[in-house]
């Protein structure tokens, strides 16, 4: 048996399809891990779910913001915006299907045989390992309750409040809680969330620090496998490692096998040339 992770899909489904045909993928017997986002943006998000849901018990995939966008979409909480590529989702025979297999993802998928945990984006840096899986849990349960599921999209969207408190309650706590696992790529260096900029570490503005590099974070000592920072591509360092390779924005989809020494593996772009963005 092989585990693979592969990085954010977002539509594409040609090179995924490409991607598991490369690594020999044989979902009676390996694994395999997706780091959320598996759609928008790119073309084919439909045939994704579809690929993604068929696979079964052979996948665990985690929610991405753009995997959120569409449910909340989907309940009339969010408008689309000129380019997103959910059309086809929302009006396909089995919508109502997908949907529901969707908002049943976790947040948060851990394997302590393995020693890797995964995220879509980050975790607080006052988070250990034990208070961020609650805090999946709980962001979990509401998503799988419909009348909690619609109060939080009314309230998801926002960069506010920007710090971890045990005290913070309501639709504050869960904007943070989501916030962290889908949309966090830079800290400031007390801890405070920034999610404005989006670029590389390169360019970044001096009082800003990667969520993994915030001294004394309290998940040092887990291996944490994250996608959603395609500026960043592929990343292994501090702890971590970030496998988004950007390939609906014209890179790659990249796979890297968590069970086994073994060289990435990359798919080219062949279906998107658009703009780097989030």
């Amino acid at each position: 048996m092989a585990v693979y992770a592969v990085g954010d899909i977002q539509g594409c489904d040609e090179e995924f399809g490409k991607l598991l045909e490369q690594l020999r993928f044989d979902p009676q017997r390996d694994r395999l891990w997706l780091t959320g986002d598996l759609v928008n943006r790119g073309p084919r998000s439909l045939d994704v779910l579809r690929r993604v849901k068929a696979l079964g018990n052979a996948v665990a995939t985690v929610l991405g913001n753009h995997d959120l966008h569409l449910l909340a979409a989907a309940n009339d909480r969010a408008a689309l915006r000129p380019d997103d590529t959910l059309d086809s989702v929302l009006s396909a025979p089995d919508c109502e299907e997908l949907l529901d297999w969707l908002r049943h993802r976790p947040l948060l998928h851990s394997d302590e045989g393995l020693g890797w945990t995964m995220v879509h984006a980050g975790l607080a840096p006052q988070w250990n390992l034990a208070t961020a899986t609650a805090c999946a849990r709980e962001l979990e349960a509401t998503l799988r309750d419909e009348a909690s599921a619609r109060a939080l999209f009314a309230a998801m969207y926002g960069n506010r409040p920007d710090r971890w408190s045990d005290d913070l309650a309501g639709s504050e706590r869960l904007r943070f809680i989501t916030n962290c696992f889908t949309r966090l790529r830079f800290c400031h260096a007390d801890g405070r969330l920034d999610l404005k900029y989006k670029g590389s570490l390169a360019d970044a503005p001096a009082d800003l620090v990667p969520w993994f590099r915030i001294p004394e974070r309290r998940t040092a000592n887990s291996r944490i496998l994250f996608g959603h920072w395609s500026a960043l591509g592929l990343y292994a360092g501090d702890g971590v490692l970030g496998i988004d390779t950007g390939c609906v924005w014209g890179g790659s989809l990249c796979a890297v096998r968590l069970d086994a020494e073994q060289a990435p593996v990359f798919v080219p772009c062949t279906s998107s040339g658009l703009s780097p963005g989030d």
